[in-house]
Parts: structure tokens; sequence; C-alpha cells
């Protein structure tokens, strides 16, 4: 979570985040090196987590030479940095859910172990509803809904390059996880290519693009690119040039933050009916709605709105207005106001030296543990 990181830090509070890193160098000086994260699938995504001796370590250092009034943990009954800092940590402690799942039976089989981290929390936020029905389903308890937020400023104050005559189609993710939906998008692609000879897709994010070739014909030569990772100035530099955002997902998904961002950079959205993605776009007020998986119909959409200046302004316009609702400037004083509620004055958050499970691992300011 940076951007509620400097949020924060724009407000007045001193903030660090404890998180597992691939580069210590790359690090801003604001962030704590959690250790290097493994890789793990999980829900459709992939999951970068710290745990064990020096990850444990590193932990309680963090806490140990803090002096944090509070520590926000982030998923904190991942096996990662977030539960380590449950188990490590006593005092003023907040958490948020982002993730959602109908059934899971990591959750289920390590409900006591959860447990044990679970009744330090304080405060607990969800970022969703859904997130919140699964704190609710297998852990118990409740939150306060608090969305994502996105610093939106940083999306309108971008430098907008066209290319003349050219329509570019984006899509952000990791184009290895099928949850994404990359294959739906490619799938409405010559419908769309056959109607709009001046039209592009742009692909942006980590995988391997030859997994998808048998979707894209070589005549269509470079009106199908894929740029890899990018940057998060790259990012919303991209989003700002693009005219259509498309979300073709088909499950998983929590919040839709990228939603959010793509409204902020003034740029149309076209998503599958998800229920968190219906929540975000309003049901299809600030953004188009197509059925999960119907390419055809994902197809028809982007034609109609590429060939309709004033039905893709009037999302954009929608989109202005929705996204303000989630701008971190009004969004973080609830965060705040979750942290005033669970915080004595004077009080410390403590290095938990009782024997806890953690313990078998390892012999105003605001701290954030991220996994």
């Amino acid at each position: 979570m940076a951007d509620l990181a400097l949020t924060l830090q724009s407000k007045g509070y001193e903030v660090s985040v404890l998180a597992p890193v691939e580069d210590p160098d790359t690090l801003p000086d604001y962030v704590f090196d959690g250790g290097r994260p493994i890789a793990v699938s999980y829900n459709g995504a992939v999951a970068r987590l710290s745990f064990g001796v020096r990850a444990t370590r590193r932990v309680r250092q963090w806490i140990r030479e803090g002096n944090f009034d509070i520590v926000h943990i982030h998923e904190p009954v991942a096996p990662s940095s977030s539960l380590l800092t449950c188990w490590a940590a006593r005092g003023p402690l907040v958490a948020t859910w982002h993730s959602s799942n109908e059934r899971s039976r990591i959750l289920s089989a390590g409900y006591y172990v959860a447990q044990t981290a679970m009744e330090k929390i304080r405060g607990r936020i969800a970022v969703s509803e859904a997130a919140r029905e699964t704190l609710v389903r297998h852990i118990g308890g409740d939150a306060v809904l608090i969305p994502n937020g996105v610093r939106v400023a940083e999306f309108r104050d971008q430098e907008s390059v066209t290319v003349e005559g050219t329509q570019k189609i984006l899509f952000l993710g990791r184009i290895d996880e099928p949850r994404k939906g990359l294959e739906v998008l490619l799938r409405a692609i010559p419908q769309v290519f056959s109607t709009l000879d001046r039209c592009q897709l742009i692909v942006a994010g980590p995988g391997d693009p030859a997994e998808f070739l048998e979707f894209i014909d070589p005549s269509w030569g470079d009106r199908v690119k894929f740029v890899g990772i990018i940057s998060d100035e790259e990012k919303r530099r991209t989003l700002n040039q693009a005219d259509l955002y498309v979300a073709p997902h088909i499950g998983g998904e929590s919040f839709g933050i990228v939603l959010a961002e793509a409204m902020a950079a003034g740029t149309a959205v076209v998503a599958s009916d998800l229920p968190a993605f219906n929540r975000v776009l309003q049901s299809g007020k600030a953004g188009r709605i197509f059925p999960v998986g119907d390419s055809e119909t994902l197809g028809m959409s982007i034609i109609e709105l590429l060939t309709d200046v004033d039905q893709r302004q009037a999302l954009v316009d929608a989109g202005n207005i929705r996204v303000m609702d989630f701008d971190w400037d009004h969004v973080v004083q609830d965060v705040i106001a979750v942290y005033e509620a669970v915080h004595t004055e004077g009080e410390k958050v403590e290095e938990d030296l009782r024997g806890q499970v953690v313990g078998r691992f390892a012999g105003r300011s605001i701290r954030s543990s991220e996994e």
C-alpha cells in the first residue's frame, strides 16, 4: 500500500513500510527490507511470500526499533510478513483484508493458527463487501468497509500523447494468470480489427506472450503489442494515452483498483460483469459492463465505444465523478479514524515476547506491514 504510505506522509505522519522485496537497492527510504519473497500460486494468482527464520528476525527487528504508535497489517493471515507481524507485535494493531474467497482450504485448515494472530487485531478494515464476507466466513468478527484508494491527481497530471487516427485498447495485468482474462480479450480482437482498421491493443504486465500466439494473426503486425512490466509512472502515462481500458477478468476479484486508476486517468472502462467491478462502476454507470467470458459481446462493446465519441465521453465524465469516492485524500480520513479509535495516548506497539507460535521460528508515527 505504497499510495497509503505516501498519502499519510503528505498529512504529516511518519511512515515506514515492511515488505518482502526482490532488490533492496531500489527501495525508497521509508521501506524496510522484509527479505526476498517466494512466488506461490494461490486463488488463481501468484502471491509473493516471505517466511521462515530470517523473515521472522527482520519483522522483530522492525518492531523492536520502531517506537510505533500503530502497526497496520495488510492481509493479516497471509503466511508471510503479515502473519509474522501479527505474532511478533502487540498493542494498537489494525488489519486490512483485500482478497475474497468463497471457499479457502488454507484458511479453514489454519483456523486456529490464524486465531492466535486475529485475537490481537483491534481494528479491522475490508476493502470491499466481498473481502468482508471472506473475513466473516473464515475468521469471524466483522470489519469496517474502506475501499482501496487512488492518488487521483497523479493520474490526471499526465501529458497525453496520441498517434493521429490510431485508437488504443489497453490491458493491464499478469498475463500468466488465467483469471485476468487476456484470452477473453484476444478472442474478441479479430471482430474489432476487422471493423476498425486504425486500432491497436497494448498488453502490459508480466508473463510470456508466446503463450498467446495461437490467438494472434501474423497479418496484424504490430497491432497487438506486448510491452511487459511497466513502472507506476509508465502505467499512469499509458492509461492516460489509451482510448479504452478493458478488464476482461473471469473471477477472483475483490475490488478492482485498476478500474479506479483508469477512471482517474480519464480513460473509458469496459469490464466483465463481476460483482466487485459492478460496485466500482456503479452497475454500468461509470463503465461499460459485459457478461463474464463473453468475447463476442466484449468485441461489440469495444467497437461501439470506439466509434461513438459521445458514448465514450459520457463514460469518462461519469468515471471522473465516481473516482473521487476512491481518492486517497478522501479515503485516508476513514483509515485515520480507525487508527484513532484503537490507539490510547502514550501507547506504543511492542515486540511480543510471549511464547507464541512465532517464537518457534526465531530465538505520531505509523508503520505499515504489507505481504
